[in-house]
């Protein structure tokens, strides 16, 4: 702005006085790390389709689980993913249509009265794993493997192993969730139940982060035919769907999952009795209505986080605020920036509550915003604080849906 005005005439002045509006931030990107004998290694590669996928890592015969999982993923909705191989043996893409012609000219070559040769063996599955690939190391920027690629990704919102119930594996992803804040899990069950059968079924340590899936999904592989693989890739895209069509506050259940022609176990009303109030989030098949999720439950003990949409809205919620109200970040902190802050933020959560994620009949009910000189007293500002409360009510799933009916006497007139 300039001090003085020494000449006659017109002077324009840009004054930034309007709201600076919190937009919210994605939540279906997902980060899938799993092991492919074709593309780079310990890299976060982004792919937006499933052809894109194809020509960086190989198609289904170079991998146990990934490549369905990402192509479950594309099918169910998915829009967005970041890919990471952490195979201990790759080749580049030219290597392996090389290879695949080689082997297509000795099959033609061979003795028609010998058997054909087996095809070539996938990728290591969940038995070969070595955890410490996934794991991995953080040793800076440019040194990281497994997980730790992902740290600098921001927009990741899922994170996914598809077919590792490895317990270290695991507990790897939910601590991956947990330290990087808005990142949500999606495990996958064991192929195979043990001897004692669902009651006693393993589950991930308790956590307000991930949720959990049973069982595998039968799907078509051109060269196989009909095989089982793991959910997480398919919920994944699942939870993409939802979020496009109703909103993260939308429980991703009851929702159909494309391309499951079977499951590696029925379950029945009776057996997810059993594993529901555990938070394992069965897989159904539903009849005439197909293979649906049928369970949105976290694995956390702690009821106020038991719902998987409950969970994520905060996760964007909080997220969406921190990165729209950087510009507060050396304000002077006085009672203007208190009202701006309270303007922005009460502007936000009126969208929110207006596309139906909230509970309440005004938004009055549903949320509220503080942020004056009562959270912000002197000693507070003193030691270079600004505190604002902000209180949501969510929308909670209808898990039990109950009618009752009893007869009635019939009145005449």
């Amino acid at each position: 702005m300039a001090t003085s005005y020494l000449s006659p005439g017109v002077y324009i002045e840009e004054v930034d006085r309007g709201s600076k509006p919190i937009e919210a931030v994605g939540t279906s990107t997902a980060a899938i790390i799993g092991e492919s004998s074709v593309g780079p290694t310990n890299e976060a590669v982004l792919v937006t389709n499933w052809a894109q996928y194809t020509r960086i890592f190989g198609d289904f015969s170079h991998s146990t689980f990934l490549a369905h999982s990402v192509y479950g993923f594309f099918n169910n909705g998915g829009s967005k993913a970041f890919i990471c191989n952490v195979s201990a043996k790759t080749m580049t893409a030219e290597q392996a249509a090389k290879d695949e012609e080689k082997k297509a000219t000795d099959a033609k070559k061979a003795d028609a009265t010998k058997p054909a040769p087996a095809p070539a063996a996938a990728a290591p599955g969940s038995g070969a794993t070595n955890p410490a690939l996934y794991i991995g190391k953080d040793e800076g920027p440019g040194r990281r493997t497994g997980l730790n690629v992902f740290n600098d990704i921001p927009e990741i919102s899922l994170v996914l192993a598809p077919g590792q119930s490895d317990p270290a594996i695991q507990d790897a992803v939910i601590s991956h969730c947990e330290n990087n804040k808005y990142r949500f899990a999606i495990l996958d069950s064991a192929e195979e139940l043990g001897k004692d059968g669902i009651a006693k079924m393993p589950k991930p340590r308790d956590s307000q982060y991930a949720a959990y899936y049973f069982p595998w999904i039968q799907v078509y592989d051109p060269e196989k035919g009909n095989i089982f693989v793991p959910p997480s890739g398919h919920m994944a895209g699942v939870y993409a769907r939802s979020d496009s069509e109703r909103g993260v506050h939308k429980a991703p259940a009851n929702e159909i999952v494309r391309g499951a022609l079977g499951l590696k176990y029925n379950i029945s009303r009776p057996e997810q009795d059993f594993m529901n109030p555990r938070g394992i989030n069965c897989i159904r098949n539903m009849g005439d209505r197909g293979i649906r999720v049928w369970g949105a439950r976290t694995i956390s003990s702690d009821p106020s986080w038991r719902y998987i949409n409950v969970r994520r809205l905060f996760l964007m919620v909080e997220q969406s605020i921190e990165i729209g109200t950087q510009w507060v970040v050396f304000e002077p902190n006085d009672e203007s920036l208190w009202k701006r802050v309270n303007r922005n933020i009460t502007s936000f959560l009126l969208r929110i509550y207006n596309s139906g994620a909230l509970m309440g009949k005004t938004p009055e009910e549903a949320f509220y915003v503080k942020c004056d000189s009562e959270t912000n007293p002197p000693e507070v500002v003193d030691a270079g604080q600004m505190v604002c409360e902000i209180g949501i009510a969510p929308v909670k799933p209808a898990e039990f849906v109950i009618f009752r009916i009893g007869q009635m006497a019939g009145q005449s007139k």
